[in-house]
């Protein structure tokens, strides 16, 4: 046995998610049975997607609600195999798998997570550093490129428009668009965070000074072509009217409702007058476009022309504190927890 730690949630909140919501207990990890290895994690990730599981009724068709007081499931993280009883997988080796907010894990080698996207495998390490596998190069990376390809935007030469775009996805999402030869309008919640989006060449915008719909009207009065859409709400009630004729929306997240009520869109009659496509997606169901993905954000990345800003808290047990400070608009791009 080997001792170790983890976060459980204790309590389901309506309101705003905080450290009260969670405890940290001690565990007593087992030795890896045949077919499993042993992880001593060293990165986890924290996502906005986590809050909707934080309900005593998730989303239907989305993952199950986080039971209480046991341990959690379906949460990206990076570790290195301290202990192996299956095949392909060596202590040493740098994996990534679903059993994060804990200090280790046991891992089945063969067992489908998340979709196929949380399923056990060992990470190059040789060229990027790990905790990338949860940003760029990982489910962050994927979601960005997959929404993309969803609205037919890989083949440059719109007006597209991202919301959240100083998250972990709009960041990746603001600068694929503007390296495949898209105008992009970019919007976030800070002045740095705006001043940031400009320096990439995007077009940006505070939604705290000016609402989306006038903001908008003013950077793109003849209107976009695409909307990546993390927000809901407002945000995607200003993109269909500010859409063109066939225009085409990727519906990424609603974070604007992840601890609010819903609060629109009115205007949906838009999306029949003006011919648009609105599609759903998950990055998880789109592994197809895994490899793609990382061949192309991976050379930009070693070529240094692909930024990717951290924000980086301390410790297993601040992982609640990032969650509930990424969900309030205080960090920036991808929020991980170092262990």
């Amino acid at each position: 046995m080997t001792p170790g730690t983890e976060i459980q949630v204790h309590r389901y909140s309506a309101a705003r998610v905080g450290p009260d919501d969670f405890r940290l207990v001690e565990t007593e990890i087992p030795d890896p049975a045949p077919g499993q290895v042993l992880v001593r994690n060293t990165w986890t990730s924290v996502d906005p997607g986590l809050r909707l599981r934080l309900r005593a009724e998730a989303p239907a068709g989305y993952f199950v609600s986080f039971p209480l007081d046991r341990s959690m499931d379906g949460i990206l993280t990076v570790g290195e195999v301290i202990a192996s009883a299956a095949d392909g997988f060596e202590v040493g080796d740098t994996v990534w798998h679903s059993l994060g907010w804990r200090s280790h894990a046991v891992v089945d080698a063969g067992a489908e997570a998340m979709n196929g996207v949380g399923n056990l495998r060992v990470l190059d390490v040789g060229r990027f550093p790990a905790q990338w596998y949860l940003g760029p190069l990982g489910a962050m990376g994927l979601t960005a490129y997959a929404g993309l390809s969803v609205a037919g935007a890989l083949g440059g030469g719109e007006r597209v428009w991202v919301s959240a775009a100083a998250g972990a996805v709009g960041t990746l999402a603001t600068q694929i668009a503007l390296k495949l030869g898209h105008e992009v309008v970019a919007s976030a919640g800070s002045e740095e965070k705006v001043g940031w989006l400009s320096g990439l060449g995007a077009t940006a915008f505070n939604h705290h000074h000016q609402p989306p719909a006038e903001a908008l009207a003013q950077v793109a009065p003849d209107g976009i072509d695409v909307y990546f859409d993390n927000v809901g709400g407002d945000h995607l009630e200003a993109a269909l009217e500010a859409m063109r004729m066939f225009g085409r929306i990727a519906l990424c997240g609603s974070v604007s409702e992840y601890e609010s009520a819903p609060s629109g869109p009115r205007n949906l009659f838009l999306a029949t007058a003006k011919h648009l496509t609105l599609t759903g997606f998950r990055g998880s169901l789109h592994l197809d476009l895994l490899e793609e993905m990382q061949c192309r954000l991976g050379g930009w990345l070693l070529d240094g022309s692909l930024s990717y800003p951290e924000t980086v808290y301390e410790g297993l047990a601040q992982a609640p504190q990032a969650l509930a400070d990424m969900l309030a608009g205080r960090t920036t791009g991808k929020t991980l927890v170092r262990l």
